[in-house]
């Protein structure tokens, strides 16, 4: 129970952390009138400008000291209200465009996992299975090289190679679409791409993570016992050397979350998936301070949960770590 409060408070204090400093930037850097506003923003001479200012200001709190207008925001964070997007043409509810967005992103992400895992597992086995060899070596080169590719350069060779070139895959996303079906016409196609370009990178990661742990559980003498036994190598690697190998891999696999959703953000521009990714540089862009503090505080908090969950998991397999 120590084990698990602690992890909570340091949850709590990291998201408080995140929170200032997020706030903190936004209130300190543009001009929010101006993006709310426009030019007339800065016309201290009209009184129809200077009353449409002050009225903006008590709305959105701009009147009052920061660490006010931070206690205020927090306070309503936490109940669920993100308040509102600077427009000029109405006030829609941030809350409607995180539910517009969000749901993209988590489909990109939870997609870009499973391939992930999906291609780590079996290249990691084969590596092990066949460790110094020169399909070991191969699988080395390869690890290296997507870890070492710019995921935007990743992005824009797949999209030139298979969406363009060879036009097996879609090469845009169409946020109408249905998302169950197999044709270029529906949603779960055209993320292929998308969540290749993020999981390739994180299939490097795991497969090298796998492969060392592999190579190390293979000298065990609980293994060297199942291959005296007679047991095939199929057996002895997926059926008692694969689960203690991938504590690693599960480890890594919640801070990696955190990666693909920092990924996302730049995927999600070069294949213009409308997702939570493409909303945060659009918001940032145009100086949107709520928008981007929502989303923010959004991520980081999936992040942390996901990590804590890893954590959870983990200390099941081993409760080691909870001493």
């Amino acid at each position: 129970m120590k084990y698990w409060l602690q992890r909570l408070g340091m949850m709590i204090a990291l998201l408080i952390a995140v929170s200032m400093l997020t706030f903190g930037a936004m209130s300190f850097l543009g001009d929010p009138l101006f993006n709310i506003l426009g030019p007339i923003a800065g016309d201290t001479e009209n009184p129809e400008n200077v009353a449409k200012v002050q009225a903006a200001k008590e709305q959105y709190y701009l009147d009052k000291p920061v660490p006010e207008r931070y206690v205020r925001w927090a306070g309503d964070f936490i109940t669920g209200d993100f308040g509102v997007q600077f427009s000029t043409d109405g006030q829609p509810p941030v809350s409607d465009l995180v539910k517009e967005r969000l749901p993209r992103t988590i489909q990109l992400t939870v997609m870009a996992q499973i391939l992930a895992l999906g291609i780590a597992i079996p290249w990691g086995v084969l590596s092990a299975s066949r460790a110094n060899s020169l399909t070991d070596r191969a699988s080395t080169m390869t690890a290296f090289g997507f870890v070492s590719l710019p995921q935007f350069a990743l992005g824009i060779i797949l999209l030139y190679v298979f969406g363009i070139k060879l036009d097996l895959l879609p090469d845009t996303y169409n946020a109408t679409d249905p998302f169950w079906g197999f044709t270029h016409g529906h949603r779960l196609i055209q993320l292929i791409l998308p969540a290749f370009t993020l999981a390739l990178p994180a299939a490097s990661t795991y497969q090298r993570l796998l492969r060392t742990d592999l190579i190390t559980t293979l000298q065990e003498d609980f293994v060297l016992m199942a291959r005296a036994k007679g047991m095939s190598r199929r057996k002895v690697l997926f059926g008692h050397a694969l689960r203690p190998s991938m504590f690693s891999v599960l480890t890594v696999f919640g801070i990696t979350a955190g990666a693909l959703i920092g990924g996302a953000l730049i995927v999600e521009t070069i294949f213009r998936i409308p997702g939570v990714g493409l909303a945060i540089v659009e918001a940032i862009l145009r100086e949107d301070f709520p928008v981007v503090l929502a989303l923010v505080m959004i991520v980081t908090t999936a992040f942390l949960v996901l990590n804590v969950l890893v954590d959870l998991l983990y200390s099941v397999l081993d409760p080691r770590v909870r001493r």
